[in-house]
């Protein structure tokens, strides 16, 4: 690995009040997370060049059948680019999605599948964020399109002059699609597993709170409960996940505090998620700056955040988190799992940054 800047960091210091800083092993590497779910940063791990495979931002990643890594970013070259685990380009194709934001895989008797977010909105040639109409796209794993789902006006469930500009899908244990839109009106549309819409709800307007969703950037469905699927929304501006039956009736909210969580991903009895936002420490007011990290829950419960203080319960109450002072993840927009239980980190406004890999130990 090559040597971090960051590895002159001294040992963490862990004060009564439960704070947890990065450390430093004896052979300088740079070790962060809490508790049973810690992890050495491995910053060199994607082997690319910005020639072939530039980047912008580094939006979301799954991993397939095969044990590849498929990455979707915003950058007009390559949309999507397949890494093995070492970190090794496989492939990469697509110049149809400048708004290229949320990749799903679903596994169709054996054969893989994609399901993109397109979101609407695309960095231009002089460096000015343009939109236009978002939209959802089911490919083939290199890329040929099955179809489109579109602006839910052209079917009447928009109303004209509503903004479309999904940030993510999910698909449903019957293959129905779930489509957040997160950067449009906030609302989860359900859609058969031909593309017809079935239903919505939601929306940043909704004036039930517990149906009220500002920015739905994720969505999911959560297996962990036997026989009882759920679909789980990121409400990011609020700090919470909502989870609802897969009708769309609200179960409960989930509250980060400080946490501006993105997709929820689950693996085992975990849901991960990246934070690509949180307020500042004491002392530090420059939103400018990049201010995420990783969370890790058992169940409903923080048990490590990688790349942030450690997670504090006070009366059963999580206490707010905040990013290290030097600052190893900057926005946390997507974490994907592998099956040795290491984390590849997606990072949205990183200086065109790719994957940074966290290495369980």
């Amino acid at each position: 690995m090559k040597k971090s800047a960051l590895a002159g960091v001294g040992l963490a210091t862990i004060p009564s009040f439960g704070f947890h800083f990065i450390k430093k092993s004896t052979k300088n590497d740079i070790i962060l997370g809490h508790g049973d779910y810690q992890y050495k940063l491995i910053r060199d791990w994607a082997q690319m060049s910005s020639i072939e495979t530039p980047l912008l931002n580094c939006h979301e990643m799954q991993m397939d059948s095969k044990g590849r890594l498929v990455m979707i970013g915003d950058h007009p070259a390559n949309n999507i680019i397949i890494f093995d685990k070492s970190g090794k380009v496989l492939d990469s194709w697509g110049n149809a999605y400048p708004g290229g934001h949320g990749l799903t895989i679903s596994n169709e008797g054996g054969e893989d599948f994609l399901f993109l977010a397109e979101s609407g909105w695309f960095l231009n040639k002089i460096g000015k964020w343009t939109k236009h109409n978002g939209r959802i796209t089911k490919t083939t794993m290199d890329g040929r399109v099955l179809f489109d789902i579109g602006h839910p006006q052209t079917i009447g469930v928009y109303k004209p002059g509503e903004s479309f500009c999904p940030t993510e899908t999910a698909i449903g244990p019957n293959g129905d699609i779930y489509v957040a839109d997160g950067y449009g009106m906030s609302r989860i549309i359900q859609y058969d597993y031909n593309g017809k819409y079935i239903r919505h709800w939601g929306g940043s307007d909704n004036p039930d709170p517990n149906y009220q969703i500002k920015s739905a950037h994720g969505v999911a469905i959560d297996y962990r409960e036997k026989g009882n699927p759920m679909v789980v929304v990121t409400s990011r501006n609020q700090a919470s996940f909502k989870w609802f039956t897969l009708d769309g009736t609200y179960i409960k909210t989930l509250y980060l505090p400080n946490m501006q969580v993105c997709r929820p991903v689950f693996d085992d009895n975990n849901l991960y998620a990246g934070v690509c936002w949180s307020q500042p420490k004491v002392g530090r007011t420059d939103w400018t700056q990049p201010t995420g990290f990783v969370t890790i829950l058992e169940g409903d419960k923080v048990v490590s955040n990688p790349g942030a203080t450690a997670p504090i319960y006070v009366g059963g109450e999580l206490q707010k988190s905040f990013q290290l002072p030097e600052r190893p993840i900057s926005h946390g927009h997507d974490v994907c799992v592998d099956n040795d239980k290491n984390l590849y980190v997606c990072q949205w406004r990183a200086n065109k940054t790719p994957p940074l890999k966290l290495e369980r130990i």
